[in-house]
């Protein structure tokens, strides 16, 4: 590649980060300025007085804290549904020859073209009967019974691991779970680590769920927190923009953090049919 051609995709890419980035500047520069300000000079991204003090109003006027403790504990224990059922699933579907696997992993794959309106009343009166409504619980529990696309990831990635060093595990005496846990795990950190941080995205930002779930106040997350916070303060812009900073803000830190290993796994995805 020539000096001219990369120059022309950084020059591109540049553009197209830019474009990208206007509505979060444009939201945190909102959220840093006065009623007046954000009225008279609505286009501005530098404001002419610094309003930090929106967002300790923002934070004061919700159960700020109680919505994120919520949130985390919504996350990590769907990050950690995630990684445990799904890991386990892409496993028996690489790495293990049992008849059907191959017509089992079509039918899950179907599955993801199945929109989660088809499946929401019925995992309702599911979740419903066994008592888990109102509950955490209700969006936590169904992420241990896996998911078709990050099964699908996985698998993929499990797949690029050399069978032999399996068999040689096996000739050791090493049992399948040991295989799993000992060495395909290990071996496939990028590709978990981008499991994870989809499902944390995921969880963060769902608003369905809890609507569908929740009921109870002191049990709402961020997402769902955040439209009720709207829903009281619609006429206060400045507000709701720093809430909505507030909201963004831990998700464009953890991506930040954790892009090289999120893109090694996906790079390193789907290598091998």
């Amino acid at each position: 590649m020539t000096w001219l051609q990369k120059s022309t995709i950084y020059v591109l890419l540049i553009f197209l980060a830019t474009i990208y980035s206007v509505p979060l500047l444009v939201m945190l520069s909102g959220s840093l300025k006065s009623p007046t300000e954000i009225q008279a000079n609505p286009n501005q991204l530098i404001p002419q007085s610094w309003q930090w003090e929106n967002y300790v109003t923002a934070v004061r006027s919700m159960p700020f804290w109680q919505y994120l403790s919520n949130t985390l504990v919504l996350c990590l224990g769907s990050v950690v549904g995630t990684l445990l059922s799904c890991s386990m699933a892409a496993y028996a579907f690489a790495k293990l020859r049992w008849r059907g696997r191959d017509k089992l992993f079509a039918v899950l794959i179907g599955t993801m073209l199945l929109p989660w309106h088809v499946t929401m009343i019925p995992r309702f009166l599911l979740l419903r009967e066994v008592g888990l409504y109102n509950t955490l619980g209700a969006l936590i529990v169904p992420t241990f019974l896996g998911d078709a696309f990050s099964i699908f990831l996985l698998r993929q990635f499990f797949r690029t691991i050399p069978e032999d060093i399996s068999e040689a595990a096996r000739i050791d005496g090493l049992s399948e779970w040991g295989i799993y846990w000992r060495i395909i795990l290990p071996m496939s950190v990028p590709a978990l680590a981008t499991v994870g941080l989809f499902q944390f995205v995921a969880a963060w930002n769902d608003f369905s769920g809890p609507l569908l779930f929740l009921s109870n106040k002191d049990k709402f997350p961020l997402a769902y927190g955040l439209e009720q916070f709207v829903s009281s303060y619609a006429d206060q812009t400045h507000l709701l923009l720093a809430a909505a900073t507030l909201f963004t803000l831990p998700i464009v830190i953890l991506f930040f953090f954790a892009q090289k290993t999120f893109l090694k796994g996906i790079a390193t995805t789907g290598l091998k049919d």
